[in-house]
């Protein structure tokens, strides 16, 4: 991702972030980032833990042999059914 960035580049985003920020806030908001940072790191491996928990239950589950019904939009209503065919014929 950074491997194109040179020399020059890195110093043109350093005094940007200096003019930005100016020289005395710049290290408060380095150190911001990096809790941040930090922060979102530990929320994302604690995402992942939940997501490995739920993957892998006790025991399986057990699923209903029914079929439910899509609920109906417009574009379902238009479409006629194999009785209204049937009936039309």
């Amino acid at each position: 991702m950074f491997r194109s960035l040179g020399p020059p580049e890195i110093i043109l985003i350093l005094v940007v972030l200096v003019l930005l920020f100016g020289a005395k806030r710049l290290p408060d908001a380095a150190r911001s980032l990096g809790r941040s940072m930090r922060i979102f790191k530990s929320e994302v491996k604690e995402m992942r833990g939940d997501d490995d928990q739920r993957s892998t239950p006790d025991r399986p589950r057990e699923v209903e042999g029914r079929v439910v019904d899509a609920p109906r939009t417009e574009q379902t209503q238009r479409v006629a059914t194999p009785e209204q065919v049937d009936r039309d014929r």
